[in-house]
């Protein structure tokens, strides 16, 4: 199993991350370059997909040393309602792999989230299981497999993560970048800083991560699950734009985390204290009229440990199509 207790301090921290975003200013949005439809019903769908590859890197037996380990993604369908305070999305897996199965077969997902935007602030908190990876090129090494990819139907990735935005500029609105519950009719930027807390890893509970003949006698090649626990603040710029009805809006931040990383082998845990880089990445592109809107979305999270020799990297990603109607009440006709 993961490390799980290292779980318990997330709970804590991050109802602090919460809770403290709730304690920004209310603002006048008179002058802002932004319009919220507060009072309208939103009815939205989309249509995307999330992968999480993980990739480890050593100096393994037969001068291997990257080992990429590749998900096969299925098509998310999502329904989502909001009106006033209230919002919600409801997700499904489509029995749609987007990669061949013959290749990469299945990977089981369970993914599930909370995010809310509060005045100048955005708040989130993920929890992420997926199941079933796929070594890529396998065969270089291995030439009794039928394909030339290695199937590992026991290897699974977790990640739990609790992340806190605030922007700096009263002009810049998170829900209208997003295009849904508002948009932009001009530009805004400004910086922003983040505070991120992150519990991730992958096992193999069949036994070793790295297959057999790439394995030395050392505990870490051996081992069967790699993970970190970080907490860490990343600054960064946001910019967001709508001409002519069609909006975008792009994130980027470069920062640092300080970790707790660990390494488990035959049922014994080594941890090791460091610290590494992280990369913030949003982009959000579409057309929106106060009626209805169409936006693609896409963020990034890319995340790494390293250990000795040892490199891990993972990067949790996503990708959207969302559409939808903005339906007025009688709220919104006499606003």
């Amino acid at each position: 199993m993961l490390n799980f207790v290292a779980l318990k301090p997330i709970v804590y921290i991050a109802v602090f991350l919460i809770l403290s975003a709730t304690s920004v200013r209310s603002q006048s949005n008179d002058s802002l370059p932004f319009r919220m439809f507060k009072s309208d019903v939103i009815l939205a769908t989309d249509l995307g997909f999330y992968s999480a590859p993980f990739s480890l890197k050593d100096n393994y037996n037969l001068g291997v040393n990257r080992i990429k380990f590749k998900n096969n993604p299925k098509l998310v369908l999502g329904l989502g309602f909001a009106y006033k305070w209230f919002s919600f999305r409801l997700g499904f897996a489509l029995p749609v792999d987007l990669r061949s199965t013959k290749k990469f077969e299945e990977t089981n997902y369970f993914d599930v989230g909370l995010r809310f935007s509060i005045k100048q602030t955005y708040s989130t908190l993920e929890f992420r299981n997926y199941q079933g990876f796929t070594i890529k090129n396998a065969s270089h090494w291995n030439d009794s497999l039928d394909s030339p990819n290695q199937f590992r139907a026991k290897t699974s990735s977790i990640n739990v993560s609790a992340n806190v935005y605030y922007f700096k500029s009263k002009s810049f609105n998170f829900k209208a970048a997003m295009g849904k519950a508002g948009h932009y009719t001009g530009s805004a930027q400004t910086w922003y800083f983040k505070s991120s807390l992150n519990f991730f890893g992958v096992i193999n509970e069949a036994g070793s991560l790295v297959p057999v003949e790439l394995t030395d006698s050392s505990d870490r090649t051996n081992a069967s699950s790699v993970g970190a626990l970080d907490m860490g603040f990343i600054p960064g710029y946001a910019y967001a734009n709508r001409i002519n009805n069609w909006q975008f809006a792009i994130f980027g931040g470069l920062g640092g985390v300080i970790q707790s990383k660990y390494y488990t082998y035959l049922g014994t845990t080594r941890s090791f204290l460091g610290i590494a880089p992280r990369l913030d990445f949003r982009l959000i592109v579409g057309y929106s009229r106060p009626r209805y809107f169409l936006i693609l979305s896409g963020d990034f999270d890319i995340k790494s440990a390293q250990i000795q020799d040892l490199t891990y990297n993972q990067t949790y990603y996503n990708v959207r199509l969302t559409s939808g109607f903005r339906i007025k009440t009688k709220a919104s006709k006499e606003n």
